[in-house]
């Protein structure tokens, strides 16, 4: 099995050759911009309580938080959509280890500002079994302090490179992203591990994630 960090190391490294340096170039500033705002500042940490929220998943149904926490811990995966290939290589290794996270009682639920009909795809293109859910706007990631704004320069980058945000997001989303962030929240909702990075190319590694559940039952 191919590890996530390699997998997310050649990608990084396929846009650095490929890639006109005068879009890396826009990218990588942004990147550096959001270190200097101090945004990390400003999110959920360890300690914290997650914030009760109700989202649909993509068949429409509602998901309430504090009833998934009633059977068990959450592991919460902010992504950015499934244009992202970063997020798309940690999704699938999510599903990898779905299983061992169901024996330890607990469960995956993936959140982005996609539009349904965009997840649906993301959905059966990652082969993903556990719940994915829409929030348009934003709204839920604002709560978490992991919502930025996107310039001009990056968002004109994207279309670029053929991801339209606001096709992606819709109208609520034009121009705004979560940075993926990941959450592994215990029974009583709160939260236990909190990984937020501003390089989209950094996630944590799902070795991570298990010895986080690992240890609420210690």
């Amino acid at each position: 099995m191919t590890s996530m960090t390699s997998e997310l190391a050649k990608i990084r490294a396929l846009r650095d050759q490929f890639v006109p340096e005068t879009q890396t170039v826009v990218m990588d500033r942004a990147i550096d911009d959001l270190v200097a705002s101090g945004i990390r500042n400003s999110c959920l940490r360890i300690g914290d309580r997650v914030p009760d929220f109700n989202l649909a998943s993509i068949r429409g149904e509602q998901v309430n938080v504090r009833t998934l926490l009633l059977s068990g811990p959450i592991v919460l995966s902010f992504y950015r959509g499934g244009w992202c290939p970063y997020c798309n290589i940690e999704l699938r290794a999510l599903q990898q280890v779905l299983p061992e996270i169901e024996r330890m009682g607990a469960s995956i639920v993936a959140i982005s500002a996609e539009l349904p009909d965009r997840q649906v795809a993301t959905e059966k293109e990652n082969g993903l079994t556990f719940p994915v859910l829409t929030y348009l706007g934003n709204d839920v990631a604002k709560r978490f302090g992991i919502v930025y704004e996107l310039d001009d320069d990056l968002l004109q980058v994207y279309r670029e490179r053929g991801h339209e945000i606001k096709t992606a997001n819709g109208p609520q989303g034009a121009k705004t992203l979560a940075l993926p962030a990941t959450f592994v929240v215990d029974q009583s909702g709160t939260i236990r591990l909190a990984y937020i990075n501003e390089d989209y190319a950094e996630r944590l590694s799902t070795e991570e994630i298990l010895h986080a559940l690992e240890t609420l039952s210690d």
